[in-house]
């Protein structure tokens, strides 16, 4: 598995990092043979950096990742994420300290490696968003408390919400990482924003210039990547698009234009396409993939293990995306 240095941290990271949410489902409501099982061959398959959230099943998520790494006797790199709900607008830092100490409790650790703000960025600041004011002034005092502490080694954001806004987080707020949305649908986060498609203001390119690590979230749109709406049924059976179409229907319908790669030879299937389509930015540090089965994340890895498109793919994407 290919490592990439993980921005300013001091971190290296397998390219291809394990998404422990929702959608994939596994982390959430799987097994705990089969959770121990894909873990395990995520292991084996070179992946060392695992993200989780409360989140995800109301704490489901860390409390059997926790649960498996001990089984299993294993110390990877472990992300996990604050969530600031409208109740606790009036004490963000607060907020955070809090929800690491439960997430730490959760997972069974004395620290983090990366610890992440979930909430979107925006220049209005409604709720669910903070402005970059609120994010500088209250929540980055809070996380430089929490590493000082040695609760945390790196804190880092979820990219989510108005370019600038984002921006101006990024430049000034000492974050290591950001999780930014890029996908074959919307690969605005690194180039032009498609037609119909939110632009994402190329905050890739801007992150990397500052050296923050970026991790690739969204890569699969959802799962829509696969060209398919068929469900697994341990995933979540509903998905709400960020940074894309208007409804999963309609992601798969705009993934299914891709199909000429498949049918050309550049990639065995969609999801191939789409995962070496988003580790191809240089500033992409990582992608998450999340599974349902460890023979979805064994294909994923497969994939992965195949490297970037070549410029002959590139370069067919951006035909069949035209007008």
């Amino acid at each position: 598995m290919e490592q990439r240095r993980l921005g300013r941290t001091d971190l290296r990271v397998s390219v291809l990092g394990y998404g422990c949410g929702a959608i994939g489902g596994l982390m959430v409501r799987g097994e705990p043979a089969e959770q121990e099982k894909a873990i395990g061959r995520a292991l084996d398959l070179g992946v060392n950096y695992f993200d989780t959230a409360f989140v995800y099943g109301e704490g489901a998520s860390e409390t059997n990742l926790g649960r498996t790494l001990r089984a299993l006797k294993v110390d990877p790199i472990v992300g996990t994420k604050v969530r600031i709900f409208d109740p606790q607008r009036g004490d963000i830092a607060g907020t955070i300290a809090t929800s690491l100490e439960d997430s730490l409790r959760r997972l069974g650790r004395d620290s983090v490696d990366l610890f992440q703000l979930h909430n979107p960025i925006t220049l209005h600041g409604r709720a669910p968003s903070f402005t970059d004011a609120q994010i500088l002034a209250e929540a980055v005092p809070a996380l430089r408390r929490l590493r000082e502490q040695g609760k945390i080694r790196h804190y880092g954001i979820t990219g989510i919400g108005d370019a600038a806004a984002l921006r101006h987080v990024l430049d000034e707020g000492g974050f290591a990482t950001a999780q930014i949305p890029y996908n074959l649908l919307n690969p605005s986060a690194a180039a032009p924003a498609p037609a119909g498609m939110p632009d994402l203001g190329q905050v890739i390119d801007h992150a990397a210039s500052r050296d923050i690590g970026v991790i690739g979230i969204r890569v699969l749109a959802g799962g829509a990547l696969s060209g398919s709406e068929a469900r697994h049924p341990v995933s979540a059976q509903t998905v709400e698009p960020i940074a894309s179409g208007a409804s999963y229907a309609e992601d798969v319908a705009a993934a299914r234009r891709f199909l000429p790669l498949v049918e050309e030879g550049h990639a065995a299937d969609l999801v191939e396409a789409a995962l070496r389509f988003a580790i191809g930015p240089a500033g992409m540090s990582l992608i998450l993939v999340g599974s349902s089965s460890t023979a979805e994340f064994e294909h994923a890895a497969a994939a992965v293990a195949k490297g970037r498109l070549p410029e002959a793919a590139l370069s067919r994407i951006a035909a069949l995306r035209a007008p």
